[in-house]
C-alpha cells in the first residue's frame, strides 16, 4: 500500500514532516496550499482517518500510526497561539509500499 510523507511548514516557519499510510490523504490535503491552523488540523483528521480505514479495508486493521501521525501535529498546534496562524503544505511525497526509516512523528 503506498504510503505518504508530506512536508509541512508551520506559522513560525519551521519546516516538518509527518507520515500518512495511504493515498487517500491527497482527498484533504493538498501540496503548494496553505490552510488556517484549525482547518489544517481538521483536514489532516479526516485524512489520516480515512487513510487507517483504508489499510483496514486492504489489510483488516486499523493503521496506529496514522493516529500517531495526527497526535504528533496536534502537540505541533498546541505550541502556537494567536490569530491567521496558517501551515504550508509544501510537498506530498508518495512512498512505496512502505516508509523506509519510518518515526511515527516524521521529524516532529
Amino acid at each position: 500500500m503506498p504510503a505518504v510523507i508530506l512536508h509541512l511548514r508551520w506559522p513560525d516557519g519551521d519546516e516538518t514532516t509527518t507520515y500518512s499510510p495511504s493515498t487517500t490523504i491527497h482527498q484533504h490535503l493538498q501540496a503548494g496550499t496553505r490552510y488556517p491552523l484549525d482547518e489544517f488540523l481538521n483536514r489532516a483528521e479526516a485524512g489520516l482517518n480515512a487513510a487507517s480505514e483504508r489499510v483496514k479495508e486492504v489489510k483488516g486493521f486499523y493503521c496506529s500510526s496514522a493516529m500517531d501521525s495526527l497526535g504528533g501535529l496536534r502537540m505541533k498546534a498546541r505550541t502556537y497561539s494567536g490569530d491567521n496562524l496558517q501551515v504550508e503544505v509544501l510537498k506530498v511525497q508518495q512512498q512505496g509500499t512502505a516508509p523506509s526509516n519510518y518515526a511515527a512523528f516524521g521529524d516532529l
